[in-house]
């Protein structure tokens, strides 16, 4: 019952390595999409959003304001820190369902979660292998700026309200290094498939 973990700063080329994999066969538990399930409106996590950072962060039509929140908490480390307090343990609750329903189905598959906050909130988890997706900073802040339309500030303020990617790799089984073209990523992935699928 292999349980990687695959991490990698924001724009670090994560999904493209998830991706591959999951074109391989790998089941992707994608933590970020938890995230936006535990915060459906209606659930216990959104109320407690709300009730801590104000009406305001919720949207017209009842769903969070994603941008709204964002602009509250990233540039502030204790605001930041109360959102994780609220969101980390429904998400590690959630995610450990989805593991274990798909263990359930599939007694040897190979179970990817692609998270981007392990260092931050599951490091000392059980993990059978950590990738870390890796590409230098001013690359990912070029992706970010040229790929995803943020502005400079913006993406130096996501960039830094992460952990140094020093503590990423000091963690790492593998590395995967996202900076050169997709072909290299998606070739690299493939040898860490054959690597994972061969136990």
């Amino acid at each position: 019952m292999p349980l990687i973990a695959l991490t990698g700063g924001i724009a670090s080329g994560k999904s493209t390595i998830a991706r591959r994999l999951a074109s391989h066969g790998a089941i992707v538990v994608d933590a970020d999409q938890i995230v936006r399930d535990v915060q459906a409106p209606g659930s216990p996590v959104l109320e407690s959003i709300a009730s801590t950072f104000g009406a305001e962060v919720i949207a017209s039509d009842g769903t969070l304001d994603r941008a709204g929140l964002g602009a509250k908490v990233f540039a502030e480390p204790e605001r930041l820190a109360q959102l994780n307090a609220i969101v980390h343990p429904a998400v590690r609750k959630e995610s450990q369902r989805r593991f274990e329903q798909a263990f359930a189905a599939d007694p040897s598959a190979v179970v990817v979660y692609d998270v981007p906050l392990l260092v931050e909130a599951r490091v000392d988890d059980p993990w059978e292998t950590i990738v870390v997706a890796h590409a230098p900073e001013d690359e990912r802040r070029r992706r970010l700026v040229e790929l995803r339309g943020m502005d400079e500030q913006a993406a130096r303020d996501r960039i830094a309200a992460q952990v140094p990617d020093e503590q990423r790799l000091a963690i790492a089984d593998v590395v995967i290094d996202t900076a050169g073209t997709i072909a290299q990523t998606d070739a690299q992935t493939d040898a860490l498939w054959e690597r994972l699928s061969s136990r």
